[in-house]
């Protein structure tokens, strides 16, 4: 692996924890502003990971495992909201790299991806729809709010990605290093307990 792919994995991830930049968009500026041409090979959203990983435990292990547990015990809230629809929570908050920065991207898989806007109206849910790149690749729809989270004294993003009942087969295969890229309430549940 080059010096060069860490040093922009490394650069990305300040942007990721301390500003809250989605992988990609950190990886791109990362490039500009190391003045790097613009079809430089980017780094992989594994390596980022693990950079930003480093990054947390560097400069953030004293106040992110409770911003983490603010964040996801907030999702967890929404999933149960949402319960019907089957809801997985993904993203930093999952996968426990989240910051104060961090929104909370929940995959919904349902039958009709209008019922949740109807459930959302029927909560007195204002939301903006928007279509982004699913997990297999496919547009689909986000419904995005804006969210209050009383222990960090903010509001925070809530995406919530809207999947056909059926996707939610292929939504649950691991990662290269055998982790989950989403889990369902009882699977984060599970993790708050043990924290």
């Amino acid at each position: 692996m080059s010096d060069v792919l860490i040093e922009i994995a490394a650069t990305a991830a300040r942007m990721v924890v301390e500003e809250g930049l989605e992988y990609g968009a950190a990886k791109q500026r990362a490039v500009k502003q190391m003045r790097l041409p613009p079809r430089t090979p980017l780094p992989s959203n594994d390596l980022l990971e693990a950079e930003v990983r480093d990054y947390l435990e560097l400069f953030c292990a004293d106040t992110q495992p409770g911003e983490l547990r603010a964040l996801r015990e907030l999702a967890l809230v929404w999933m149960k909201r949402l319960e019907v629809f089957r809801p997985h929570l993904g993203g930093a908050v999952w996968r426990g790299t989240a910051t104060r920065f961090s929104d909370i991207y929940l995959q919904l898989f349902c039958d009709d991806g209008k019922s949740t806007e109807i459930e959302l109206i029927n909560q007195g849910c204002d939301y903006q729809v928007t279509r982004v790149t699913g997990f297999q690749g496919q547009p689909v729809d986000a419904l995005s709010l804006s969210v209050a989270c009383p222990p960090l004294k903010t509001h925070v993003g809530l995406h919530l990605l809207i999947h056909d009942h059926d996707d939610l087969r292929g939504a649950l295969k691991p990662d290269a290093q055998g982790r989950s890229w989403r889990g369902d309430v009882m699977a984060l549940q599970r993790i708050l307990e043990a924290e």
